[in-house]
């Protein structure tokens, strides 16, 4: 870190552990609270108003916690770097020693603090990807347009496209791009999203039907009729056992 001015936003559900971090980044030097937030989801969006340096991100948190929130917030430019805090969690700290990822752990000292904001850098995509085995399922995709990063919950998302390099993750209001892998989504996502094509992944709760369509040449394929929005989605000829185990249950 400069010289300068550190901008930090501080991230914990929890009014009491806020307060402390206040209290201690108040007695450093040279350091500044820019925002304070209560969940990942408001991290994301008080980080891309104020663009803090440094983020204290709790791990445990409601909602978006704190491993997700961080692989959200390296898809800003530049990224914050991310100091996480915990209580007592041997698992979370075997797996940040090993890849060399600051934590604090609660009740935090301040000489203790002072130290990681001073050595504070960004996470390392490889830092990030030893994180996910101590995530949960993701509740949001993070979504990169015109410099801003736009969080889309999952269980908005109709179906994902892949095309290229990028991922069309389709919401009843609008599609969007994204980086990802459509395999990584479906292993980690399980049955909330059916494989209809090779390229497709379709939300099972979104499915209104399935449909046989007649091609001008006499061929038959059938689709999937989705809810809420009149796309349809091609279903391939290798996962035509998916309509067979829907007649079956049927």
């Amino acid at each position: 870190m400069s010289d300068d001015v550190i901008n930090v936003l501080i991230v914990d559900d929890e009014t009491p552990a806020r307060n402390r971090l206040r209290d201690l980044l108040a007695e450093i030097p040279q350091v500044r609270v820019t925002g304070e937030a209560r969940n990942g989801e408001e991290a994301i969006t008080l980080a891309m108003e104020h663009n803090p340096q440094v983020v204290l991100l709790d791990i445990r948190m409601p909602g978006v916690d704190g491993i997700e929130a961080a692989e959200h917030l390296q898809k800003m430019s530049p990224p914050p770097a991310i100091i996480f805090t915990t209580a007592y969690d041997t698992y979370a700290m075997q797996a940040f020693d090993m890849n060399a990822i600051d934590y604090l752990l609660k009740p935090i000292r301040q000489e203790r603090l002072q130290a990681a904001i001073n050595k504070a850098r960004a996470l390392l995509p490889a830092q990030i990807a030893a994180l996910k085995p101590l995530q949960p399922q993701r509740t949001h995709f993070s979504i990169v347009e015109r410099g801003r990063v736009i969080l889309v919950p999952v269980a908005d998302v109709i179906f994902l496209r892949a095309e290229l390099k990028y991922i069309t993750v389709r919401t009843k209001e609008r599609e969007y791009l994204m980086e990802d892998s459509l395999t990584g989504i479906e292993q980690e996502f399980g049955p909330r999203f059916l494989r209809l094509h090779r390229n497709c992944l379709v939300a099972q709760d979104s499915i209104l039907g399935y449909e046989k369509r007649h091609e001008a040449g006499g061929d038959t394929h059938w689709v999937a009729l989705l809810r809420e929005i009149p796309d349809t989605i091609a279903v391939s000829r290798r996962q035509h056992h998916v309509l067979r185990s829907l007649n079956h249950r049927q």
